[in-house]
């Protein structure tokens, strides 16, 4: 034996209705909604680059490109693994024209990426504190839940400075890191749209989305959002359009 570690076993699932195939890890992190539901809140059009922060298999990457014809998505993130996953995902959808993946990490990120080059950028950031946490014991698990050397402040810095001079940045995230966020925004990005992620009706959000222009003097809007969930726990109508049915979220930006 030489000792070097298994392969981990790969599975390949369905999101967006079956619409996009995805081979990922069966143990470790695991793609949830929170791709689609944020690939469903950039407003993209036909023809415009989007950069996608935190990538790992690529599941909001593949999405918006489903959803958004002829645009672009340069899809990043630091596990090197998980990029392989994504560029295996990309053939697999036939989506190699129009999504590029790669490794860096965004406190060096690779001079590739051109700063200003992005009609928008999307990002899934680690959402709990370092030190404030318990990691997983599987590596992929703790770097996909808890922020390293780039904490939540050095992310909205990456994102505003790959946008473009109006472009638009979308987060999803904690409800309960919604300050910290909207702190790191303010001063640097206008037009800040929050939309809560409702667990269901009459009930707290745990999941946020909020999106910013880079360059707008804008007010702050706190959006309606979207309940996720019936009383029996059955996606509501307006979630299955969303994450069945390939819709899009407007946020107004």
């Amino acid at each position: 034996m030489n000792g070097a570690m298994p392969a981990p076993e790969i599975s390949e699932d369905a999101i967006l209705g079956g619409a996009v195939r995805l081979r990922q890890p069966r143990d470790g992190f695991r793609v949830a909604i929170d791709a689609v539901l944020l690939a469903a809140a950039v407003p993209a059009s036909a023809g415009e680059i989007v950069l996608d922060v935190g990538c790992g298999v690529g599941a909001a990457s593949l999405c918006l490109a489903a959803r958004v014809p002829t645009c672009r998505v340069v899809a990043f993130d630091r596990q090197r693994d998980l990029v392989r996953l994504a560029s295996d995902n990309i053939i697999l959808n036939d989506l190699g024209a129009r999504i590029t993946a790669m490794a860096g990490d965004l406190l060096r990120p690779p001079p590739r990426l051109e700063p200003g080059a992005f009609a928008h950028v999307m990002a899934n950031p680690p959402f709990l504190e370092a030190g404030k946490a318990s990691p997983s014991p599987d590596r992929g698990k703790a770097e996909a839940a808890i922020e390293g050397e780039a904490d939540l402040a050095a992310w909205v810095r990456f994102a505003l400075a790959m946008a473009s001079g109006r472009g638009t940045i979308t987060f999803i995230h904690r409800a309960d890191r919604l300050a910290a966020l909207l702190g790191e925004l303010a001063g640097r990005a206008g037009g800040v749209a929050v939309f809560p992620l409702w667990a269901g009706a009459g009930k707290p959000a745990k999941r946020i989305l909020v999106q910013a222009r880079k360059g707008s003097a804008a007010p702050l809007r706190l959006l309606p959002g979207l309940a996720l969930h019936e009383p029996d726990g059955q996606n509501t109508d307006a979630a299955e359009a969303i994450l069945r049915r390939g819709g899009a979220l407007d946020l107004g930006a």
